[in-house]
């Protein structure tokens, strides 16, 4: 599983202006079930997403997908975690730890 931190690093009417955009590419990613949560961070500096079901090299790769990524205005913190213990409406996503 992994958290994903969008810091912005442009000025919020800059991130406003691609919020459609950006809401149409997480309404894409959890329609296909990678996305699980996410959100404004207070303050306001950026946002967090929870995700699963897929490989560091995809999520890294889905990081550079989103609209604010593309126009420069946001850098992602990507950190993969073992989710071993989780909520039922999270049972799908959890992880066996190996070794």
């Amino acid at each position: 599983m992994f958290v994903m931190e969008l810091t912005y690093t442009a000025p919020i009417e800059d991130v406003e202006a691609l919020l459609d955009a950006h809401i149409a590419w997480l309404d894409g990613y959890y329609a296909s079930g990678v996305f699980l949560a996410s959100g404004r961070k207070v303050p306001r500096d950026g946002g967090v997403i929870l995700a699963g079901g897929v490989s560091r090299g995809e999520i890294e790769k889905i990081a550079t997908e989103d609209p604010f990524s593309e126009a420069g205005v946001c850098e992602y913190r990507i950190t993969e975690f073992i989710a071993t213990k989780t909520s039922a409406d999270l049972a799908t996503v959890r992880d066996t730890p190996q070794g």
